[in-house]
């Protein structure tokens, strides 16, 4: 088994790319205390390749990875070719799932949300740099202990933690 130090990202490459720009800016940026061991670092797919390569790759990556992050847009719900096979396979592996709403929601948002993620267990937080990353040093722990319970639903953080970080 791969040694697991990795977050992966998931989104819809066509209208959701600046949100995952913008979370390697926060990153490359000193002056702002935002990290995360991007999986997509690794092998690079190209666009050209055919489906299957690119599972392949992306799997890859998956299996390097110790969260998924779900950046969940306009359309996310019903991209099934990727986006929904990259949550099926996060999912089959174990691998904790943190949800980005990129409308500012801090729960889960079903209009919003792969129908997929309304009875797993996971993380729903806002597109925020400090609650994300709250999630990224927090969530692994917190779901295995959440899911030691067997509590398989969607999650959000109560008030007193947006508090806590000045949200």
């Amino acid at each position: 088994m791969a040694f697991r130090n990795k977050t992966y990202v998931c989104f819809d490459g066509d209208e959701d790319m600046k949100y995952y720009r913008l979370m390697q800016a926060w990153k490359a940026n000193d002056n702002v205390e935002f990290n995360f061991h991007d999986a997509h670092d690794l092998k690079q797919c190209r666009d050209s390749s055919n489906e299957e390569t690119i599972k392949r790759s992306l799997r890859e990556r998956m299996n390097n990875s110790k969260l998924l992050i779900v950046l969940v847009g306009e359309k996310t719900k019903n991209l099934f070719k990727f986006v929904r096979w990259e949550i099926e396979t996060a999912m089959s592996l174990g691998i904790p799932i943190i949800v980005v709403n990129l409308n500012g929601s801090r729960v889960f948002d079903a209009d919003r949300c792969p129908p997929i993620l309304k009875s797993e267990l996971a993380i729903h937080v806002p597109f925020n740099m400090k609650i994300i990353q709250y999630a990224i040093d927090h969530w692994r722990d917190s779901h295995m202990e959440i899911f030691m319970e067997n509590n398989t639903c969607p999650h959000n953080y109560k008030e007193s933690i947006y508090k806590t970080l000045g949200l």
